[in-house]
């Protein structure tokens, strides 16, 4: 068998939290919050986001991130993606993930469409080879025209939607990280979006999807990791995962 393109062996993420708030927070809160367990020294706190977390992923794989809010998806998918690097343990990368996990411009709103546009294929591309063609395919798919030229700041909340998604989904990727719930704008938008988004996923090399939808993981992946508090409780076939999620939280 080839060699993973993703490997954490006894990964471990800590947060620290800088509040003057702190001490009053009960550790059941925090929990609750982030699915980690909260530490308390003479400096503040620290929250343990992740957990002892093993498991390898090979090129080609779809693979459903499934637990309930805060037990750890989204902690992961920033931490394979780079987001976050590990404070204990290995993490082996050997491809290049694409994160999708927030709803917000990399730009300051202040900058225009077009300059958000840039500053995106600066980011995931490297340089601007071939950027007129992923310009214009994004203008037209978000439908903005001429608005494009005018600060983000002034676009409703669908038009910069439309605009997010439109460049988030303009590319092909090796390995993508998916947390769910990325609007697509206003509803005459929706079902264009939606046969997009699906093309997208199913064109990644590699897939690790985090979502509570049965059918939208059914529809992509093949294997489940099913997480509770900051660790993984089960990793095997997505039939199987679901049913370990569902028989917990019942």
């Amino acid at each position: 068998m080839p060699l993973p393109v993703l490997r954490l062996k006894a990964v471990e993420l800590q947060i620290p939290v800088f509040s003057g708030e702190t001490r009053s927070l009960k550790t059941a809160l925090l929990r609750s919050v982030t699915g980690g367990q909260l530490q308390r020294d003479r400096a503040g706190a620290v929250i343990t986001a992740l957990h002892n977390v093993s498991c390898s992923v090979h090129e080609g794989e779809r693979v459903a991130l499934i637990g309930h809010n805060g037990a750890g998806k989204s902690t992961f998918l920033k931490l394979i993606a780079g987001i976050y690097l590990p404070t204990a343990g290995v993490l082996e990368r050997r491809i290049k993930v694409f994160p999708m996990l927030h709803k917000s411009f990399i730009t300051s709103p202040e900058l225009s469409g077009l300059q958000a546009i840039k500053a995106h294929y600066l980011m995931t591309q490297g340089d601007l080879h071939g950027f007129e063609a992923f310009c214009q395919g994004v203008v037209n798919f978000s439908g903005l025209g001429d608005f494009v030229h005018l600060p983000v700041k002034t676009y409703s909340q669908g038009m910069a939607a439309r605009l997010l998604f439109s460049m988030l989904t303009a590319s092909t990727h090796e390995c993508l990280a998916i947390d769910e719930g990325f609007g697509a704008g206003d509803f005459s938008f929706y079902e264009q979006a939606q046969q997009r988004l699906e093309q997208f996923m199913q064109s990644a090399g590699t897939l690790l999807l985090a979502s509570h939808s049965d059918a939208l993981l059914r529809q992509f992946c093949s294997r489940g990791l099913v997480f509770d508090r900051g660790s993984i409780v089960f990793d095997g076939p997505l039939d199987e995962a679901l049913a370990r999620y569902h028989g917990v939280c019942r």
